[in-house]
């Protein structure tokens, strides 16, 4: 089930919010549950058995790791929490690499063809989120973290609907106390309605609408330069608003049932390096492996640069992999964890602060870079991702600029522009600077930035009636 879907606005969600505010309090967390359980097997109900085995698996596993902790068998302890990390990988692997890996070793060895068969296992959605979700429970139980005694409450935090299915990622550590106790203000409810409104018209009303130029571009033949441009940073700016769009949904619909989200974007294109980059986007998933595998390998505390890009390149190469079985995502992961190791060998970030044209250039660059970058993610394979980035330098297009650039460009122009304004920070700079010098004004301002919202949700409603709608990028992680 989508968020963007009628079935959700009006059935699901209406029906879920009004019982769960009529429930006692005990009640809540087990009507939560149910409904999550139902809301992820609305699509393919035989994958809520997975998720179902997750909980409990995970649930076990915690409860061994902190009692061996508790009874400081730490070598036993350790071991226990070794095998959960790799049932959690095990299920990880089947599902979402299991297919990639037996294609590539029959292409290395047709000679094995019969031997090895061509598995076809589907991925369950959402799979990478709740699955690390999941480990970083048990790795956090095993860090002194009490484990959750009721299965319920920690099937809650796994399979809690407004994050479920493409996050953020969130700790246990963030919401175990809001599991068990929390109250939801009229002020956290408003503002939760406002998020959701915002990132429901993120996704309708501009992700959408760049994905039409941005899959024009990338399946025409015969790219001109312009053209294959316009897609690219069509592109840009559709998987930024739809993945955006979805957390702040998320993060709106959490509010709602009183759980304060992680932020996970902050203009991440505004970024003055690489590194800036993935601080700001995906804010969630940076931290974890940041927090379970940068720091545990030794992060920048080691004694030698070898050591160090080592560490940031293992990195960033699972960064890739996480995101998808395809060389595509490899070599997207990788080409970051080469930029990030470079910034950190000629510390570029301290540098950058030294002189403001020296900032201006690096952020174009940067800039640069994340567009190409996003031509590689978004590509087939790598071939197409070679052919295509070839075009925008110049190398095989068929022209420099043709009707096709012209038509995109004047049907797709005046959302461009709102596009780009969106995705840096002038109107909440504004807002704030405002609200310092005239409060009044400023609420008038919030007041009318609900109606445009809401207006702007009414025209979202017509095109899903239409079935003007495009699936959630991240939804295939």
């Amino acid at each position: 089930m989508l968020f963007t879907s009628l079935e959700f606005l009006f059935l699901f969600f209406p029906i879920v919010i009004g019982t769960y505010f009529l429930l006692a309090e005990r009640i809540k967390n087990y009507w939560l549950l149910a409904a999550s359980l139902f809301f992820y097997a609305w699509g393919e109900p035989k994958f809520v058995l997975v998720m179902i085995a997750s909980i409990l698996f995970n649930y076990v596993a915690a409860i061994i790791v902190g009692h061996l902790q508790k009874n400081l068998w730490n070598r036993c302890a350790k071991g226990a929490l070794t095998l959960a990390i790799l049932g959690n990988c095990s299920v990880l692997f089947l599902y979402k690499y299991c297919n990639f890996i037996t294609d590539i070793c029959r292409t290395l060895f047709p000679g094995w063809q019969g031997i090895i068969p061509q598995t076809s296992f589907v991925l369950p959605i959402g799979i990478s989120f709740f699955t690390f979700q999941a480990m970083s429970y048990v790795i956090d139980v095993y860090r002194g973290v009490p484990a959750q005694k009721n299965p319920a409450f920690l099937g809650l935090y796994i399979a809690l609907f407004p994050q479920l299915i493409a996050g953020p990622i969130v700790r246990y550590t963030t919401i175990r106390r809001q599991i068990e106790y929390r109250k939801v203000t009229l002020g956290m409810f408003s503002q939760g309605v406002l998020r959701f409104l915002y990132g429901f018209n993120k996704k309708m009303l501009l992700a959408n609408l760049f994905a039409i130029v941005a899959d024009k571009a990338f399946e025409m033949e015969g790219l001109s330069v312009s053209m294959a441009w316009l897609g690219a940073i069509c592109y840009t700016l559709q998987i930024y608003f739809d993945f955006s769009g979805y957390s702040e949904m998320a993060i709106g619909l959490g509010l709602m049932f009183g759980f304060n989200f992680p932020m996970n974007f902050n203009y991440p294109y505004i970024a003055k390096s690489a590194t800036e980059f993935w601080r700001r986007w995906h804010i969630s998933l940076g931290s974890w492996f940041r927090d379970y595998l940068y720091f545990p390998l030794g992060g920048s505390r080691v004694k030698n640069k070898v050591r160090l890009s080592f560490n940031l390149f293992l990195t960033w190469f699972t960064t890739g992999i996480w995101h998808g079985a395809n060389w595509t995502f490899i070599v997207w992961g990788a080409l970051y964890g080469v930029m990030i190791t470079a910034e950190k060998w000629f510390s570029v970030p301290q540098k950058l602060e030294s002189g403001v044209w020296w900032r201006g250039l690096y952020r174009g660059v940067t800039l640069l870079a994340v567009v190409c970058g996003w031509v590689i993610f978004r590509a087939e394979n790598l071939t197409a991702a070679g052919d295509y980035l070839k075009i925008m330098a110049g190398g095989s297009a068929v022209a420099w600029i043709d009707d096709a650039f012209y038509f995109h460009f004047n049907e797709i122009k005046w959302v461009l522009l709102v596009g780009i304004l969106c995705s840096i920070p002038l109107f909440k700079t504004l807002t704030q600077r405002l609200a310092q010098r005239q409060i009044r004004l400023a609420k008038a301002l919030t007041t009318l930035g609900y109606a445009v919202q809401l207006l702007l949700f009414l025209i979202g409603v017509s095109y899903l009636i239409m079935n003007a709608h495009n699936p959630f990028i991240y939804f295939n992680f």
